[in-house]
């Protein structure tokens, strides 16, 4: 007699793991499917966004140099606020001191005068504004009161103004602080970008940018121009012994540097002592053309002239250029030129 039983139906836990087992299939097909589908990132792209990146990098710190320039100065007038507010209290204690002692005499001598009682209080600033408080007064006692209110409003003058700076100050920090954390940014996504490439592809960029820029001052031609003065001789002198030194955001020397670190600290060797950053070196002196420049001459680029160098000769600028690369000579069409100052 023939069997009618149905056939044995598979277990829930046998259909589970087949069921788990086909969508990881599924899933790690589909993941190097589209592995295989995205496209590769281009080598002229990474570059791109590199460059700008670094540009922007740049931009950023010489509004950090400004900054950490305003805060150096902030500091010190600060410093001079206070040290004088510090001498004028002393100064305002000897007058009230040398008023105590003829409140004294006075009380000895049958009582002190309202007017001297007012004195030795803490404002006498309002009773003062009277006039015919002052007639009251014998006139060694007027002279010691107005001497006591001037000091109090120049006092007052100068702790309003200490607090003022010292807001500025903090503000300025504050300021200071985010353009760092600015710069950082920039710099570690270039890297990132950059660490998208293989050690081939990184190594073949590093060598057309060194090519591009003729980095090797042996390769540069720069003619026969002479330099306008002996300063500018001097410095452009003092920045060739600093080729190949890196680009560092913010330095100024003699170890690295950034744009306008380094025309600073070349004209510092020439005995000329130039702002901190490349906007205010473009008005160190007088403006002139392409065609005026002479070896030594300031060079500004770009609208918002953040970056700054020294005129070789020959249409070559020697500068710190970014991040990554050593100072070295380059061609002045690698950059948007704006205008040369002669110092």
């Amino acid at each position: 007699m023939a069997s009618h039983r149905r056939p044995k139906q598979p277990s829930r836990t046998r259909v589970t793991v087949l069921t788990a087992t086909a969508t990881a299939a599924a899933a790690v097909a589909l993941t190097s499917q589209a592995a295989q589908a995205a496209p590769k990132q281009d080598k002229k792209d990474v570059k791109e966004q590199v460059d700008k990146l670094y540009e922007e990098a740049e931009q950023a710190t010489e509004k950090y140099n400004g900054a950490k320039e305003k805060q150096q100065k902030l500091e010190k007038q600060v410093g001079d606020l206070q040290d004088k507010v510090a001498r004028g209290q002393e100064d305002l204690n000897k007058l009230r001191n040398g008023l105590g002692s003829m409140a004294t005499a006075q009380y000895r001598s049958g009582g002190i005068d309202p007017s001297v009682q007012l004195l030795l209080s803490s404002d006498p600033d309002t009773y003062l504004e009277k006039a015919s408080t002052l007639s009251q007064l014998s006139g060694k006692q007027a002279e010691s009161l107005r001497k006591i209110a001037d000091k109090q409003r120049t006092l007052k003058q100068q702790r309003e103004e200490a607090s003022t700076k010292l807001q500025d100050l903090a503000d300025t920090r504050k300021a200071l602080g985010k353009k760092k954390d600015e710069i950082q940014g920039k710099l570690s996504k270039a890297r990132n970008l950059l660490n998208t490439l293989t050690a081939k592809e990184r190594a073949k960029l590093a060598a057309q940018d060194a090519e591009r820029a003729n980095r090797s001052s042996e390769r540069v031609d720069l003619g026969n121009e002479v330099p306008e003065s002996g300063r500018a001789a001097a410095a452009l002198a003092a920045a060739k012994t600093k080729i190949g030194l890196p680009y560092v955001w913010g330095a100024t020397g003699p170890s690295s540097f950034d744009c306008s670190g380094l025309t600073g600290w070349a004209y510092q060797q020439a005995g000329v002592q130039l702002p901190r950053i490349s906007q205010d070196q473009a008005n160190a002196g007088t403006r002139i053309s392409r065609g005026e420049l002479k070896p030594g001459d300031l060079v500004l680029f770009y609208g918002d002239l953040h970056h700054i160098g020294l005129y070789a000769g020959n249409g070559q600028v020697l500068h710190a250029p970014k991040p990554g690369a050593g100072v070295r000579y380059e061609s002045m069409d690698n950059m948007p030129f704006q205008f040369g100052v002669r110092v």
